[in-house]
């Protein structure tokens, strides 16, 4: 089951998308949490496709991030190395506190640092 987001299909992916080339480009997006658990889930599948590596994961990849090819080269020749022998979890959420005006609790999205050994 997915959330919609108070949003029809087309404009909800379209956000997704958004929101997911940002935290590539970025490493560290601040959303809310609704939105960030929607997001979590796309992004960890594009790393996911990064680590596949074959030319069906990168155009799967560029589809779904609108034709991005600076976004797809940082999965492909950045994230993908980095996370190589981690099986999932490539994200994190941190709560904050309530925005002021809806009380919509506010989270920061950030890829995990993989330590280096």
């Amino acid at each position: 089951m997915y959330r919609k987001l108070g949003r029809d299909n087309k404009h909800r992916r379209s956000l997704l998308a958004s929101q997911v080339k940002n935290l590539i480009m970025y490493e560290r997006i601040e959303t809310t949490d609704t939105r960030a658990k929607e997001t979590r889930k796309f992004a960890e599948k594009m790393i996911s496709y990064g680590k596949d590596g074959s030319l069906v994961a990168r155009r799967k990849a560029l589809a779904f991030l609108h034709n991005d090819k600076e976004v797809v080269n940082k999965i492909f020749n950045v994230l993908a190395p980095r996370y190589a022998n981690r099986n999932g979890g490539y994200t994190r959420i941190l709560k904050l506190n309530e925005r002021r005006g809806d009380d919509a609790l506010m989270v920061v999205l950030e890829l995990v640092k993989e330590e280096e050994k």
